[in-house]
């Protein structure tokens, strides 16, 4: 077992992975930029080592840095977290290269799943259903606009290297496809360094199904159920929960199978994410892979009973998985909400600024994750997430009521929050009877403003 972990991220997750290790006797050493220094996750961790300024890529983008900061604080693993580079191969490899243990996948599994058009083929090697579309990369625009006439309009054009949502496009007739085609080859390029760009069926009205998976280096693949996150708005997931509450028990376990189909094929080693569209009968066909542990693990964490992080650990430090997979069952009901410094009546504009009251809710079946203390100041220059807000009863139903005074509770000020639009959800019928698509918020609670 490791003895001492270098974790190359911020806030909660830092906090996070602090804790696991903590638990586990092992030290934790962090990484900060200047914008950092009073952060909380920098206060619990045994040693804290500054490595630049605010700017993202002056610091946590900064491999250099971090594996300077590694070597001076001689740890024998670094933790990735999630976003920055816990999904870029190269910072693996050198890693690997450093004689350091990288807290995933290997950087050969995480390019291969890393690129959905490859991501794409393997999850058909699999048998794993998938959203007719192109076999990879468009090689033109005309290939691209015949093969949307063969499947049928509306289509999605979306690029191969990323996600959240950036060089995604919607079409619907033939006319448009040129410029759509264009404009997502152009933002694919400025966002991820790659322009190529592949073709979907576009599902209308879709669930947004994701299964936990985990795998070490003997083979052996357990998923942790699944998590519902139809609650989107402009690709980013606001509320998630587990179990799909739409879901039968027996295209569950045809989904979760399906997931560790997919990992056996691709030698997977550690933490993972599979997700899928879940169409209105209940088809489900793959979308991508998340070669890391994700924002809303806890909610996987809740129903299931696992320590997801340590489980992490143990695995990257060459320890073989002693679950089987019928040790592992779902408990009642999660239910995880984002906390944004945001403000959802101006477009959830960022609200960065000062944190002069800050108030946790707590009770029977609450877990606040946040880096945020009172006098914290939140930075424009990292994600406006600055708390998860999770809850676990015995039904959804009991769940959501939990969620709703847990929310109430929440207090932080002077910035807006996403906490009001939370509660506008939780309190919506359509929320409430599971009448609910990853179109949902956008038409329903917050449409776009003319």
């Amino acid at each position: 077992m490791f003895s001492k972990i270098l974790i190359a991220n911020r806030g909660e997750v830092a906090l996070r992975i602090i804790r696991a290790c903590h638990e586990m006797g092992i030290e934790a050493v962090v990484v900060y930029s200047t914008a950092d220094k009073d952060s909380n996750y920098v206060r619990f961790a045994d040693k804290a080592i500054c490595i630049g300024p605010a700017s993202p890529a002056q610091s946590y983008l900064n491999i250099n840095a971090i594996i300077s900061a590694a070597e001076i604080a001689d740890v024998d693993a670094i933790h990735p977290g999630y976003g920055f580079l816990a999904e870029n191969a190269h910072f693996a490899e050198v890693c690997r290269e450093c004689n350091i243990a990288f807290i995933g996948p290997s950087p050969e599994a995480m390019t291969k799943l890393g690129d959905k058009a490859k991501a794409r083929d393997m999850a058909v090697d699999a048998k794993v259903p998938v959203v007719p579309g192109s076999p990879g990369p468009l090689s033109d625009e005309e290939s691209g606009r015949k093969l949307a006439r063969e499947i049928g309009f509306p289509v999605m054009i979306k690029a191969s290297a990323g996600g959240g949502g950036r060089g995604m496009r919607l079409v619907h007739n033939d006319i448009s496809f040129r410029n759509a085609y264009q404009s997502a080859k152009a933002e694919a390029m400025g966002a991820f360094g790659n322009d190529e760009v592949y073709l979907e069926k576009f599902i209308e009205n879709p669930r947004h199904v994701e299964v936990q998976v985990m795998s070490d280096k003997y083979g052996n693949v357990l998923h942790f159920y699944e998590r519902d996150c139809s609650i989107q708005r402009r690709h980013q997931k606001l509320i998630e929960e587990a179990p799909c509450p739409v879901l039968d028990e027996e295209t569950r376990e045809k989904l979760c199978e399906a997931a560790k189909r997919l990992m056996k094929n691709a030698k997977y080693e550690n933490a993972a994410t599979v997700e899928f569209l879940l169409d209105k009968d209940r088809n489900f066909y793959f979308i991508e892979a998340n070669t890391r542990i994700q924002v809303e693990h806890p909610v996987s964490e809740l129903v299931t009973g696992h320590d997801l992080i340590k489980m992490q650990i143990r695995v990257a430090a060459g320890e073989e998985l002693k679950l089987k997979q019928k040790d592992i069952k779902l408990n009642g009901c999660a239910i995880e909400c984002r906390i944004n410094a945001e403000n959802p009546d101006m477009n959830f504009s960022p609200s960065p600024g000062p944190v002069d009251e800050f108030f946790v809710p707590g009770g029977f079946g609450v877990r606040v994750e946040t880096f945020i203390k009172q006098g914290s100041y939140i930075s424009p220059n990292y994600d406006s997430m600055i708390a998860k807000l999770l809850v676990h009863n015995n039904t959804r139903q009991e769940a959501i009521a939990t969620m709703k005074r847990a929310l109430n509770e929440f207090k932080i000020g002077p910035i807006k929050s996403t906490i009001p639009a939370s509660l506008k959800i939780l309190n919506d019928s359509d929320y409430v009877n599971n009448n609910v698509d990853t179109g949902y918020v956008e038409r329903k609670i917050y449409p776009p403003k003319s």
